[in-house]
C-alpha cells in the first residue's frame, strides 16, 4: 500500500463511513451529514512530517517533507514550509549542518515569508552548537534589524524574536569568552520588558560575567544585588557560591564565612529548585571554603563549615569523610576529647560494615593513626608534666624559661 493509499483510509478511519467513497444517503430522520472540508495532500504530508518529527521518525519525516519539495503541485506556501519542517527535523536528529543549509535555502527562496526572522533565530542557535559562534553572532543581529522592516502585523511577536535574538547574543558571547560584552548585553537585558525568569537569569548572567572578566568587586556588588531582588531564584544557589568565593579572593573572609553558613542554613525550599542541585551547590561552597580556610590555619571558620555540612548527607560515604575533616580541626585547635571521639566512631562505623569501599578502609586507617598520635602527644605531654613537676621542688633551683618560649606539643 503506497503512501498516498494508507493516509486516505487513515483519514476514513477517523472521519467515519460517510467520509468514504460512495457512501450512502443519511436515513430518514438521521442528523445532518456534517461537511468535511478536504485536506490538500500538500498538508496532510507536512502534517505526518511534524508528527514523524515529534516521535524520534527523522527517516519518514525526512520523506514525508522532500515529497513536497520535489513534487509538483504544491503551492509555494507548501514548499517553504516544508523546508523549515526539514531544517527542524534535522536539528532534532542531531545533524546542525543539515539544518543550517537547508535554513539558509529557505532564506535565500523565500525572503518575504513572514516567518523569516524565526528561521533566522533558528539558523543562528543551529550555528552556535556547531560552535561557529561568529556566523550565529551575525545571525542574531539579522533577527533584529529583519523585525525593524516587518509590516506592523504581529508586532509583539516580533517584538519578542528580538528581545530573545538579544538575549542569545548575550549568550553567545560568554560561550565565546568575551565576558566583557557578554556582561554588558546582559544588563541591558535587564531593562527590557522580559518575563520575571528572564530578568532574573540576566541579573546573575551580568554579575557572573563581571566576576569572569576581572571585575571582582563590581561582581560581588552585582551578586549582593541579584540575591536581595530575587531571593528565590533557582540561581540562588550558585550565587552564594559565587558571592563567597568571590569574596575570599577579596580578602574578605568573614564576610565569606557568613554567605557560605546562610547557603548551609537556609533550607531547600526555592521554587522550582531541583532539590539534588541544591544540595550539590551546599556542598561545594561548604568545602570550597572550608578547606580554603584550614589550608590558611583559621580552624575555628572551617570547624564551623564542617560541622554545618554534616548536615548535608545521611550515608557513611558523606557522614565519616566530613566527621574526619571535623575532627582534624579539633586536633589543632588541641581539643583531643572531641577529636578523639571522631576518629573512634570512624573506625568503629566502618569495622561494621560488611564490606567497605577501599576508601572507607583508607579512612578508617587514617583515623585509627590519628588516634594512635593523638594518644602518643598525650602521653609525652603527661611525662613532660611530670619531669616540670620535679623540677619544680623546692630544693631544686626554678628553671628559668627562655624568652620567647613556646609549648613544645602542637598537632601536625
Amino acid at each position: 500500500m503506497n503512501r498516498r493509499c494508507w493516509t486516505t483510509c487513515a483519514l476514513a478511519l477517523l472521519l467515519g463511513p460517510s467520509a468514504l467513497p460512495g457512501a450512502g444517503p443519511q436515513g430518514a430522520g438521521s442528523p445532518p451529514a456534517v461537511q468535511v472540508v478536504p485536506v490538500s495532500e500538500g498538508r496532510r504530508l507536512l502534517n505526518a512530517g511534524t508528527n514523524f518529527t515529534d516521535r524520534g521518525d527523522s527517516s519518514a519525516a525526512e520523506s514525508a517533507f522532500r515529497q513536497v519539495l520535489n513534487g509538483t503541485g504544491f503551492s509555494v506556501a507548501e514548499q517553504a514550509s516544508a523546508l523549515l519542517g526539514l531544517a527542524r527535523n534535522y536539528r532534532k536528529a542531531g545533524a546542525p549542518t543539515k539544518a543550517a543549509a537547508i535554513y539558509e535555502k529557505f532564506i535565500k527562496e523565500f525572503p518575504s515569508d513572514d516567518r523569516l526572522p524565526d528561521a533566522i533565530l533558528d539558523l543562528g542557535r543551529t550555528y552556535r552548537s556547531m560552535s561557529v559562534n561568529k556566523l550565529a553572532l551575525n545571525r542574531f543581529y539579522s533577527v533584529i534589524n529583519t523585525t525593524l522592516k516587518l509590516p506592523q502585523k504581529g508586532f509583539e511577536h516580533y517584538q519578542s524574536l528580538a528581545r530573545t535574538a538579544e538575549y542569545e547574543i548575550a549568550e553567545t558571547y560568554y560561550e565565546d569568552g568575551d565576558y566583557e560584552l557578554a556582561g554588558r548585553y546582559f544588563s541591558r537585558l535587564q531593562l527590557l520588558d522580559l518575563s520575571a525568569n528572564d530578568r532574573a537569569r540576566a541579573s546573575f548572567m551580568a554579575a557572573h560575567s563581571q566576576i569572569l572578566a576581572g571585575d571582582l568587586e563590581g561582581g560581588s556588588k552585582s551578586l549582593h544585588s541579584f540575591l536581595e531582588t530575587w531571593p528565590d531564584d533557582e540561581n540562588v544557589p550558585e550565587a552564594r557560591y559565587l558571592l563567597a568565593s568571590t569574596l575570599r579572593k577579596l580578602n574578605r573572609p568573614q564576610e565569606a564565612l557568613s554567605t557560605v553558613m546562610d547557603l548551609l542554613r537556609q533550607e531547600k525550599r526555592l521554587d522550582g529548585t531541583d532539590p539534588q542541585t541544591w544540595n550539590y551547590w551546599q556542598r561545594r561552597t561548604g568545602n570550597l571554603l572550608a578547606n580554603d580556610f584550614f589550608q590558611g590555619g583559621d580552624m575555628m571558620s572551617a570547624l564551623a563549615i564542617y560541622k554545618s555540612m554534616m548536615n548535608l548527607g545521611t550515608g557513611p560515604d558523606w557522614q565519616f569523610p566530613v566527621l574526619y575533616q571535623v575532627a582534624l580541626c579539633q586536633e589543632r585547635l588541641f581539643d583531643f576529647k572531641e577529636s578523639s571521639a571522631g576518629y573512634s566512631k570512624i573506625v568503629a562505623g566502618v569495622s561494621a560494615q560488611p564490606s567497605p569501599s577501599p576508601e572507607m578502609t583508607e579512612l578508617a586507617q587514617m583515623s585509627s593513626w590519628r588516634l594512635s598520635h593523638i594518644e602518643w602527644l598525650q602521653s609525652t605531654d603527661a611525662r613532660l608534666a611530670g619531669f616540670v613537676s620535679v623540677s619544680g621542688d623546692p630544693s631544686t633551683p626554678h628553671a628559668k624559661a627562655p624568652a620567647g618560649a613556646t609549648p613544645s606539643t602542637r598537632a601536625p
